[in-house]
């Protein structure tokens, strides 16, 4: 997988907001945010998108979504969250890095567009 800039951001080359980390994840605001609460839960290992992982990479998908959920919890996203999670060029995906996007802080409405 070729460098991006989230693989910067963990590395603290890149400045970010960053609202959690552990061991296997971080997680930062969005710079060009969708809705009032705009973070990016992204892995620290290199995987490009969803459509690369294995079965091997279901504990971190799981912890990827248990992560978000927790940040919904503690940004007060009590009236409800999405989380999004594109896939490919055509499902949006704009950085070869698997991130989840939690939204949240205002109406979302269905279909997202």
């Amino acid at each position: 997988m070729a460098d991006t800039i989230f693989g910067r951001i963990i590395r603290r080359e890149i400045p970010a907001r960053i609202e959690h980390e552990d061991d296997r994840c971080l997680a930062f605001h969005d710079v060009a945010p969708q809705a009032p609460v705009h973070v990016l839960v992204i892995p620290k290992q290199p995987l490009p998108s969803l459509a690369a992982a294995t079965p091997g990479d279901a504990p971190l998908l799981g912890h990827l979504v248990l992560v978000a959920t927790q940040l919904a919890a503690k940004l007060g996203l009590d009236g409800g969250y999405r989380l999004v999670v594109n896939c490919g060029r055509d499902g949006g995906q704009s950085v070869d890095h698997l991130h989840v996007h939690l939204l949240g802080g205002r109406r979302l409405d269905w279909p997202p567009g």
